[in-house]
């Protein structure tokens, strides 16, 4: 079976969720200025800077080492940082596709609700998460992180079939950046943990790379990278 020749990993550029979720978490709010769907939340002022900047990097690419093939979550803030990044490469990269496999995680009830929202209308989760542990509980009408990890083994398999020998990039969700790593490395969840313990966070605009070895398997080559961003 054959493997695509390069796999670049890009998170979202910042978006208003990411602000306003944490801001009201900080002051236990129960309501966030957003309304909609998660899939309709739009880039921060911010995320539209990191996104040129990500195209800024790609511009930077030698030609050999541009991306063949862009597949991208059909969500707006991953779609928009992909447009955005493309139009600041000034350069003729590949027509994006999306694929459904690559939505961020799905949180079903909990979806666009804050922490103490959460805790006022589903009592139990808390026990719940408690007792799953983090990357096998399971929100009402949601998925896990266990979820995620089956989607994306379903996508590399089709990705390796149709984009052999190829550079691939994709615009998604931290995540499925961290669930990634999971498969492509065969990770358990302890190893997972130590992922995130010893890299933080999948940062907003960051960059991660799986080269090709001499096995033919994908090997990591960076995590989590944001060197190509202005300063916070």
């Amino acid at each position: 079976m054959g493997v695509v020749a390069e796999l670049i990993l890009i998170r979202h550029g910042q978006s208003l969720a990411n602000v306003a979720f944490p801001a009201a978490d900080a002051k236990g709010l129960l309501e966030v200025e957003l309304s909609g769907r998660d899939a309709e939340v739009p880039l921060s002022e911010l995320g539209v800077e990191q996104a040129e900047a990500v195209g800024a990097w790609l511009a930077a690419l030698p030609a050999g080492h541009r991306p063949e093939v862009v597949i991208t979550s059909p969500y707006l803030r991953a779609r928009e940082t992909w447009r955005i990044a493309a139009e600041a490469a000034g350069l003729p990269l590949p027509a994006p596709r999306t694929d459904d496999r690559l939505v961020d995680r799905l949180l079903g009830d909990l979806e666009m609700l804050t922490r103490a929202a959460v805790a006022a209308r589903f009592p139990g989760e808390a026990a719940r998460l408690a007792e799953a542990g983090l990357y096998e509980y399971r929100p009402p009408g949601g998925e896990s992180f266990g979820d995620i990890r089956i989607r994306l083994s379903s996508f590399l398999e089709d990705l390796h079939a149709e984009h052999a020998d190829r550079r691939v990039v994709v615009v998604a969700h931290d995540s499925v950046v961290l669930m990634f790593r999971a498969v492509l490395e065969d990770l358990d969840w302890d190893g997972v943990a130590a992922v995130e313990k010893s890299a933080g966070s999948v940062r907003n605009a960051s960059i991660s790379r799986f080269l090709r070895n001499g096995e033919n398997k994908l090997e990591l080559d960076r995590y989590n990278v944001i060197d190509h961003l202005p300063p916070a």
